[in-house]
C-alpha cells in the first residue's frame, strides 16, 4: 500500500496507507495503475498524470461523495490530501480567532482565488465544512469546466459562486464586490516564472526520482499536471503575492483572513516587510508538515482588534 504521510493535519482524512483494495470497488478504473513500488508496497505511479487523476477521482468520491469529477488534460491535477491539510489549518486559524470555537458554518464564505478547472478547494471545503465559497478563475475553460463538475453534484453547487477575472493584470481587483464579506480568503499562486522555469523544474523531479536519465527518451511530464497561469506567472511566486498583498490593502474591510500558500519559505521576508508597510494588523505564518516536504501559508488581516470583534459579532 502506499503510505501516505502522518503528520497532516489530524482531521485530515488521509493518514496512513491509502486502501487501493477498497478504493478499486469505489472506482475500478484505478486498478490498472496499481503496482508494486521500490519498497515492495502497493501504490501507483506517482509520476504519471492520468493515474494521479484516477486515484484523485476515486478519493474524491469515496471520501468526499463528489461524483464526475474530471479535468481536461494538462490542467492542474491537485492532490486531495495536501489540498485538504490547507483548508483544516484554515478552520483552526478561524477557530483561534473566535475564542476556540469555529464560527457557524452557513455564516462563512470563502474566496478561492485561481481555483482551476479542477476546483478542488470548494469541492472539499463544501464538503468538510459547509462553507460558502466564491471561485474565481482568469482562464474562462477553467471556470466552463468547475461548472460541469458542479452541475453533477448539486448539493455542492448551490453553495459556490464562480467569477471570472477579465483583468489580465488583476487578482483580488474586480472579483472582490463592494458587497462582499469574506471570512478568509485562499490561493494557491504559480511558483514559476516562467514555462521554462517549470519544465526545469519538471526535470529535476523526475531525476529525483529516478525516471530520468540520459538515455531516457520520453520527455519528463508534470506529474499533477498543470499549464500556463497554473504553474508560472512573470516574476513567479513573489511577483504574484506582492500584487496580491498589494490589492488586499486596497480594499483592507472586505475580508477578515486573507491568506496563500507559500512555496518558497526564502520569499517571506519580503511578503512580511510589505506587509508591514501597508499596515497590516496582524500576520501569522502557519507550518504545515506534509512528509519531506515543509508547506506553509501566510495569513494577514487589515481589522483592527475593534473591528475584529465588531466582524465576529455581526456575522460569526
Amino acid at each position: 500500500m502506499k503510505k501516505t504521510n502522518t503528520t497532516f493535519h489530524p482531521r485530515n482524512r488521509h493518514q496512513g496507507h491509502y486502501d487501493f483494495e477498497k478504493l478499486i470497488i469505489e472506482n475500478p478504473e484505478l486498478a490498472q495503475f496499481i503496482l508494486n513500488n521500490s519498497y515492495g508496497d502497493v501504490s501507483i505511479d506517482f509520476t504519471n498524470p492520468i493515474a494521479v487523476k484516477a486515484l484523485n477521482r476515486t478519493l474524491l468520491k469515496s471520501d468526499y461523495g463528489v461524483t464526475a469529477w474530471d479535468i481536461p488534460e494538462q490542467q492542474l491535477c491537485p492532490p486531495v490530501p495536501g489540498r485538504a491539510d490547507y483548508l483544516h489549518h484554515l478552520a483552526d486559524l478561524l477557530t483561534f480567532s473566535h475564542g476556540g470555537k469555529l464560527p457557524k458554518k452557513h455564516r462563512l464564505t470563502v474566496l478561492d482565488i485561481g481555483t482551476g478547472a479542477n476546483g478542488i478547494y470548494p469541492l472539499l471545503g463544501v464538503s468538510e465544512y459547509g462553507w460558502q465559497f466564491v471561485a474565481s478563475d482568469i482562464n474562462p475553460l477553467a471556470i466552463a469546466n468547475v461548472e460541469k463538475i458542479l452541475a453533477a453534484n448539486p448539493h455542492i453547487a448551490r453553495q459556490v459562486t464562480l467569477r471570472l477575472q477579465t483583468a489580465s493584470d488583476a487578482i483580488l481587483k474586480h472579483v472582490i464586490h463592494d458587497d462582499d464579506w469574506f471570512d478568509l480568503s485562499m490561493c494557491n499562486p504559480p511558483f514559476h516564472n516562467s514555462l521554462a522555469d517549470a519544465q526545469s523544474g519538471a526535470v529535476r523531479k523526475w531525476k529525483n526520482l529516478g525516471k530520468a536519465s540520459s538515455g531516457d527518451s520520453a520527455a519528463p511530464t508534470f506529474n499533477f499536471g498543470g499549464k500556463d497561469a497554473e504553474l508560472w506567472c512573470p516574476g513567479g511566486e513573489l511577483a504574484f503575492i506582492r500584487q496580491m498583498i498589494q490589492e488586499s490593502a486596497s480594499m483592507p474591510g472586505r475580508c477578515f483572513w486573507y491568506t496563500s500558500l507559500v512555496s518558497k519559505a526564502a520569499n517571506l521576508s519580503s511578503f512580511k516587510a510589505q506587509l508591514k508597510a501597508v499596515h497590516a494588523k496582524d500576520v501569522k505564518v502557519i507550518a504545515m508538515g506534509q512528509g519531506n516536504k515543509q508547506s506553509r501559508f501566510l495569513a494577514w488581516t487589515f481589522l483592527t482588534p475593534s473591528q475584529q470583534q465588531a466582524w465576529k459579532a455581526l456575522r460569526w
